[in-house]
């Protein structure tokens, strides 16, 4: 009988330590996360962070003497359709694989850059080192971008978007399309 009471209790504590890890888990992913709804329309502003980023990132190549330009921000679905079609109803190369609402550009999660070479012209040379250091500027960027918090295209093993960086702040797309997003309140314990 003792030996019954003793596995009773025991499931009894395993049951709720698994329930208080459960409130703890739901507790950080509400302040995590916000949620508006999957019939609200997509922004038309980067998120505060990724833009805070983004111009520290310009601040940072600056100071290493490389121009980036950002070349696209917040994307509207009808956009990413239109790009997901090139390369695919016509001879150009196929740039993304996302479809409207599938990239975090439609949630203003992500940018794409280039780089402004000493001509002044816009470019998208992965080698070109303009700074004249030995390395090329493409991938110093991409260096930065990441020590400020990026995730870089380029290290993807499908599809290399050299171009591509995004904060998912750990959303995913799914997510995304149902209407969560990054909260970044901080809320007092």
């Amino acid at each position: 009988m003792k030996r019954y009471r003793k596995d009773i209790t025991t499931w009894v504590l395993i049951i709720l330590f698994l329930t208080i890890l459960i409130i703890i888990y739901n507790e950080q992913r509400n302040n995590r996360y916000i949620e508006i709804g999957e019939d609200t329309a997509p922004p038309e502003e980067l998120d505060p962070v990724v833009a805070a980023k983004t111009s520290q990132l310009l601040i940072k190549s600056a100071q290493q003497d490389i121009n980036v330009v950002i070349t696209e921000k917040v994307r509207s679905i009808k956009r990413q359709n239109e790009l997901y079609e090139q390369g695919r109803s016509s001879d150009e190369d196929v740039v993304t694989y996302a479809k409207g609402g599938e990239s975090y550009h439609n949630y203003g999660l992500a940018v794409d850059f280039a780089l402004r070479n000493n001509d002044g012209k816009i470019i998208w040379d992965i080698n070109y080192d303009g700074n004249n250091n030995g390395k090329a500027d493409w991938f110093e960027v991409a260096d930065i971008a990441k020590q400020l918090g990026f995730e870089w295209g380029g290290d993807w093993s499908k599809f290399k978007d050299y171009p591509h960086l995004q904060m998912d702040f750990g959303l995913s797309i799914r997510q995304l399309k149902k209407g969560l997003r990054p909260s970044h309140e901080q809320k007092d314990n």
